[in-house]
């Protein structure tokens, strides 16, 4: 029964991740669809842990910044890792 919920809320994380987090734009391209996977485990393991809000929001903008490049964006990481925890 745990297995089952884990794999759930992984999913969840999964489509909150392309669907709301999304950072280069690309939820709209279902070739793409795969595109934030590899980010998925890091963020469940950071759920399953019971890490806070920010810290959530940290490592999504940390993902943003200095893996992607990007210029980042706290305000709508912040607003992700709050779907993440209420799971």
């Amino acid at each position: 029964m745990q297995a089952a919920k884990e794999f759930l809320i992984y999913r969840k994380i999964d489509e909150i991740l392309w669907f709301d987090w999304d950072p280069i734009g690309i939820s709209d391209v279902d070739d793409a669809r795969d595109e934030y996977e590899s980010y998925v485990a890091e963020i469940f393991n950071l759920k399953k842990a019971s890490i806070g809000r920010e810290e959530v929001a940290m490592s999504l903008f940390k993902i943003e910044t200095e893996r992607m490049g990007l210029s980042g964006a706290f305000e709508n990481c912040l607003s992700v890792a709050d779907k993440i925890i209420s799971l």
